[in-house]
Order: structure tokens, then sequence, then C-alpha cells
């Protein structure tokens, strides 16, 4: 599995979110906020879910437990900031370097995927994780819960 590896420029979301761990996982919580929301947005970049995690500025994978709190969004890419719903928030995801790795199957069976990410594929690799958010794009071929779902996993990097 290996990844893909891009420089990206700042991208803008407009979305919603909530804070959870992975022990109080509130993930179903929002989307089922968000969905409905969604047509709202006027000025989409295209109709990709992303689906992202920030986990702050003190955040340390060293020391990475279920209980720690992150804010997790449900967001579309957007053009501007121009017509923000209501009920909703800008969110900016700032520019640099990701490794793309694409996950196949249903996101409930990820934990080993993201174990070879973290545990495996970074140790080997000339990178290190960046303090930047997370995220995944749910496209066309993601369906929810389906073990032929297929999404990107978009991991912040740097170089060691």
């Amino acid at each position: 599995m290996t990844p893909h590896i891009v420089t990206i420029k700042a991208k803008m979301l407009v979305g919603i979110h909530l804070e959870m761990s992975l022990s109080n996982n509130k993930t179903v919580e929002l989307w089922q906020r968000f969905m409905p929301m969604r047509n709202t947005i006027t000025n989409p970049v295209h109709t990709d879910l992303i689906s992202l995690q920030d986990y702050g500025a003190d955040f340390d994978f060293k020391d990475f437990s279920p209980h720690i709190f992150f804010k997790k969004w449900a967001a579309l890419e957007v053009q501007n900031f121009n017509d923000v719903p209501q009920g909703m928030q800008a969110y900016t995801i700032t520019g640099g370097l990701y490794a793309i790795f694409l996950y196949k199957g249903d996101p409930r069976s990820g934990a080993s995927f993201f174990d070879y990410i973290f545990n495996t594929w970074l140790p080997r690799s000339a990178y290190c994780v960046d303090n930047r958010p997370h995220f995944e794009i749910l496209g066309s071929r993601y369906k929810h819960n389906d073990p032929n779902s297929e999404e990107e996993v978009w991991i912040p990097i740097r170089i060691r």
C-alpha cells in the first residue's frame, strides 16, 4: 500500500463539527446533522464529502489515546466563503504535503489500515506526521458501511 505524495494549496470548507474522541465517537450524529443541510451550500467545488479530524496544535500521536478529544468535521470544499449557510461554519485546511492512501472496505474495519500507515509506512518513510488536519474524501465510490466502498485518506506529512 504505497501512498501518492502531493503538495496542496489551502482548501476552503463549509460544514459542521462536533468535539469527540474515539471512545466517545459521535461521527454518526455529525453526519446525520450535516447531510440534510449539505444542499444549502451554494458554491461547492465538487460533490465529494470531506470528513476531517482537527487534533489541535498540541496533539502528539506518540501519546495517542482513544480518550483524547478532537474536532471532527463533515463538510464540502467550496470556492469561497461568501455565502456560509446559517448553522454552518467556514474552515480552511492549511496547504502542505500530504500522503494519500486509498482505503477499500467497510470503515468499521479500518484499524489495521491505520495501524499500517502509522506503525509501518511512516517509520520506514522519509516523512513524519505534520500537525495539520487529517481528512478523508468520500467521493463517488464511497458507499456507507459497504465492504466495496472506497475513500481517499489524506495524512499530513513533512520531511523528517
